[in-house]
């Protein structure tokens, strides 16, 4: 009589996945190899982290309180962990993947012309909407001279992280990254098979070092924005009041606002980059 010995799905799983980890060392997938390490092959956080899901949610799959991964998180972590095509078989078996299809947002983000209209209006304050994913999505012409020693307006954490002017035009920037990488984590969360933020952060976990160590901490909830202080190139020491506004009409949107405190100096150095910028936004139109 034929005996099935594997594993029950729901306790195999756990097993299958760390045993799986422990074969892959961290050159293999872009990691440091050096300094002591107390676990054969990669810790949990690592493989979360280049998967780009959060370390609470790979956590609950190997302890069996995920039950119903979506083929996306089952594909990124057979490329984390360098499956064979067996192996992949054998994952997806423990896993039972949900057959559902969830709505994944689109490649493109649209912002409302009204909106776009709303914040290109305001002359004195730098304003910008960002996606999901933190993609800046549009801007007016003070945040783009707000911004300009970035190389690129693109995305907030790729600014944050990649960007070396980031390291001078934020006078704390570990704040900053704080609460983009517990934005971010927030997002995965709700969301853990989303193609742009799996894309995201596993571009962000193979070139920043800084990034990865973030990811793999547990934010119990989103730190609180506060002053901003920034050193622009050109008019100099900023503090502005960052704002971030939730967009009922497209969800997962946000407008972006950062505010001077009236007849401060912060308000003269914005007055100062606007009439500097005025030109330049003539000639762009």
């Amino acid at each position: 009589m034929y005996n099935d010995t594997r594993p029950d799905p729901v306790e195999g799983l756990g097993q299958f996945l760390r045993s799986r980890r422990e074969r892959v060392g961290p050159t293999e997938v872009g990691l440091s190899g050096s300094g002591r390490r107390r676990v054969p092959g990669l810790r949990r956080d690592e493989v979360a982290t280049l998967a780009g899901v959060s370390p609470s949610y790979y956590s609950r799959l190997e302890q069996g309180r995920e039950l119903s991964p979506s083929v996306r998180v089952l594909e990124a972590m057979a490329r984390v962990l360098r499956l064979t095509e067996e192996d992949r078989l054998e994952l997806f078996r423990l896993a039972r993947p949900t057959d559902r299809r969830t709505k994944s947002p689109s490649r493109v983000e649209r912002v409302h012309p009204h909106l776009r209209q709303l914040i290109e209006s305001w002359t004195r304050t730098p304003a910008f909407i960002i996606g999901h994913a933190q993609d800046l999505l549009a801007t007016n012409a003070l945040a783009d001279a707000l911004y300009r020693d970035f190389a690129q307006h693109d995305n907030v954490l790729r600014m944050l992280f990649l960007d070396p002017a980031a390291k001078t035009f934020y006078r704390s920037p570990e704040r900053a990254k704080d609460r983009a990488v517990a934005d971010l984590q927030q997002t995965a969360a709700s969301t853990p098979e989303d193609p742009r933020v799996l894309e995201l952060v596993g571009e962000l976990s193979v070139r920043s070092g800084e990034f990865r160590s973030l990811w793999a901490r547990e934010y119990t909830r989103v730190p609180p924005y506060e002053v901003k202080r920034m050193r622009h190139s050109v008019v100099g020491d900023l503090e502005l009041r960052h704002e971030a506004l939730n967009i009922r009409s497209t969800p997962g949107q946000q407008l972006i606002i950062l505010q001077a405190e009236p007849d401060s100096p912060s308000a003269d150095g914005l007055a100062l980059l606007g009439s500097l910028s005025a030109p330049e936004a003539q000639d762009a139109r």
